[in-house]
C-alpha cells in the first residue's frame, strides 16, 4: 500500500510528532465528561498578525494559535522587519504603517493558504522586490484570480515554475486604487487578500465579487477584523461589490476566540461515545466562524447542545441519526468531520456544494471516500462531495494525505473501533499541534 509522503519542510518549530510515522487510536475505557478550552483561531490569527503589521502603532494579539501557519506568517513579517514578539499565546506587534521596513528578500510561507492569498496584497502596497516560496502542495493549489488582480493594480510578478502559481517573485510599486474584480467560487481568501491591503491602495478601491462566494462567512470575518483596526469598508446589500476607503489600520489590543474549526472534532467526540464535551471561550450567538454549523447537525444526528454565554457543550447518544442531506457550502472545512462520523449513524449522509475542497491540502473528497472504502464502508463520490452509508468499519492503516482536517477526521473513527492506525501525525501540526495529546487526555487511547 503506498502512502502519501509529508512535506517535512512544511513543518515549523511549533509543531510536534514529525518522528512517528503512525498514530494508533483506540476507544475510550470510560465515558467522556469533560470541560476543556481549544487554542485560537487559525483564521483570526492570520488575519490580524498581518493587519496588525500594517497597522499605525503596536497590537497586543492574545489568543493566538501556535500552529505552523501562524509560524510561518509571524516568520514572513519578521524577515520583512517587522518586530513580532510571542510570548505564550500572546503576540505583540509592531506595526509598519504601510512601510515595510525590508524591501527585497525571500519569504515562506509553507502549507500555509491564508498567509500565501494574504501576504501579496499585502506586500503589493509598498515599494520591494521579494521571492516568495510553498511548500510543494501550496505551489500546486491555485493563486490565480488573486494575482491577475493585483497584476491589474499595479505588482509585477515573476513565476519560477507554474504560471500564477508559488514560487514567484513579486515586484511591488503600491497599489493602484479604482476597481478589481474577484470570483466568488474558487476561494473567499483571494477576496480576503485584495480587502486586507485595500486600505493601503493610492485610491480608494472597489472590489466587485463575481457570482456567488465560496464561504462568504470568512468575508465578514475579514471585514470584521478590519473594522476592529479602524478601516469600515462599504458592503452592498447584495454583498456582491465592497468600497474600501483609503486609510490606515490603528494598533489594537484583541482577544481571539478560539478555533471553532478544531473545536468541531471534540463536539464529534462527546456525540459519538455517548460522552459530554462542554469548551469554553465560545459564544456561539456571536461567533463569526462559519464551522459553528455544526452544532445544528449534531442535534439533528439527536445530541444534545447547549449554547452559553461563554461555552458550548454537547452531549451525545446511544445511537446518532442520519439519513439526511447537508450543504457544505459555508462550511466545507468539517465535510470530512461528517464524513468520518457518518458509518455510525443510522442512515445514510450525503454531503454537497464542496467541490472546493478538493483544491485544498489534497483532493478532501477524493482522498476521504478512498479512505472509508479501506475501511470497508460503502461510500459514493460526487463531483461536489460524497454519500456514507452506515457500516461498520474493519481496522486498518489510512493515509492522513499529509492533510490536517483528514488526520483528525479520521481519528474519529477510533473512537468507536479498536486499532485505527492513521500515518503521519505530525500532519496536524498546521493547525493543532497537540490534537493528539488532548485526545489521550480526554481518555482516547493514544500510541505510537
Amino acid at each position: 500500500m503506498v502512502m502519501n509522503q509529508p512535506d517535512l519542510e512544511a513543518r515549523s518549530p511549533w509543531s510536534s510528532n514529525n518522528n512517528r510515522h503512525e498514530v494508533i487510536v483506540n476507544p475510550p475505557k470510560e465515558r467522556i465528561d469533560a470541560t476543556i478550552r481549544v487554542t485560537g483561531s487559525k483564521s483570526l490569527t492570520n488575519r490580524a498578525l498581518i493587519i496588525a503589521a500594517l497597522a499605525n502603532g503596536k497590537s497586543q494579539l492574545d489568543g493566538i494559535l501556535r500552529s505552523d501557519d501562524s509560524y510561518w506568517c509571524i516568520d514572513a513579517l519578521t524577515k520583512l522587519g517587522v518586530k513580532v514578539v510571542t510570548e505564550g499565546e500572546t503576540a505583540y506587534i509592531d506595526g509598519c504603517g504601510g512601510n515595510w521596513p525590508n524591501q527585497s528578500g525571500e519569504l515562506y510561507v509553507g502549507a500555509a493558504g491564508t498567509v500565501a492569498r494574504f501576504l501579496p496584497g499585502a506586500l503589493a502596497t509598498g515599494s520591494g522586490k521579494w521571492t516568495i516560496r510553498g511548500s510543494k502542495r501550496m505551489s500546486e493549489r491555485p493563486l490565480a484570480p488573486l494575482l491577475d488582480a493585483l497584476t491589474k493594480l499595479g505588482t509585477q510578478f515573476e513565476y519560477e515554475q507554474a504560471d500564477r502559481c508559488l514560487p514567484f517573485k513579486l515586484d511591488a510599486k503600491g497599489l493602484q486604487g479604482g476597481e478589481a474584480t474577484l470570483p466568488g467560487s474558487t476561494s473567499s481568501q483571494f477576496i480576503s487578500g485584495l480587502l486586507i491591503a485595500a486600505p493601503y491602495a493610492k485610491e480608494s478601491l472597489t472590489l466587485r465579487i463575481d457570482g456567488e462566494v465560496v464561504q462568504r462567512d470568512y468575508v465578514e470575518m475579514t471585514l470584521s477584523m478590519m473594522r476592529s483596526f479602524g478601516v469600515s469598508a462599504e458592503v452592498s446589500v447584495d454583498g456582491q461589490s465592497i468600497v474600501v476607503p483609503k486609510e490606515k489600520y490603528q494598533g489594537q489590543s484583541l482577544l481571539l476566540e478560539p478555533d471553532v474549526s478544531t473545536c468541531c472534532y471534540f463536539w464529534a467526540l462527546a456525540a459519538l461515545t455517548a460522552g459530554r464535551v462542554r469548551i469554553e471561550g465560545i459564544d456561539a450567538r456571536y461567533t463569526s466562524q462559519p464551522d459553528i454549523e455544526i452544532l445544528d447537525v449534531l442535534e439533528q444526528m439527536g445530541c444534545t447542545v447547549v449554547r452559553g454565554e461563554n461555552f458550548v457543550e454537547v452531549q451525545g447518544v446511544k445511537q446518532l441519526k442520519g439519513g439526511f442531506t447537508i450543504s457544505m457550502k459555508k462550511w466545507s472545512d468539517q465535510t470530512l468531520t461528517i464524513a468520518a462520523m457518518a458509518p455510525f449513524l443510522d442512515g445514510p449522509v450525503t454531503l454537497t456544494d464542496a467541490a472546493h475542497i478538493r483544491h485544498h491540502e489534497c483532493d478532501r473528497i477524493a482522498a476521504i471516500c478512498s479512505e472509508l472504502s479501506k475501511l470497508g464502508i460503502q461510500v459514493e463520490e460526487h463531483h461536489d462531495g460524497l454519500t456514507v452509508y452506515p457500516g461498520q468499519p474493519v481496522a486498518t492503516l489510512l493515509d492522513s494525505h499529509d492533510d490536517h482536517r483528514m488526520a483528525m477526521a479520521l481519528s474519529l473513527v477510533g473512537l468507536k473501533v479498536e486499532n485505527i492506525r492513521i500515518t503521519d501525525p505530525g500532519c496536524v501540526s498546521k493547525t493543532c499541534p497537540s490534537y493528539f495529546e488532548q485526545l489521550s487526555t480526554l481518555g482516547v487511547q493514544i500510541d505510537y
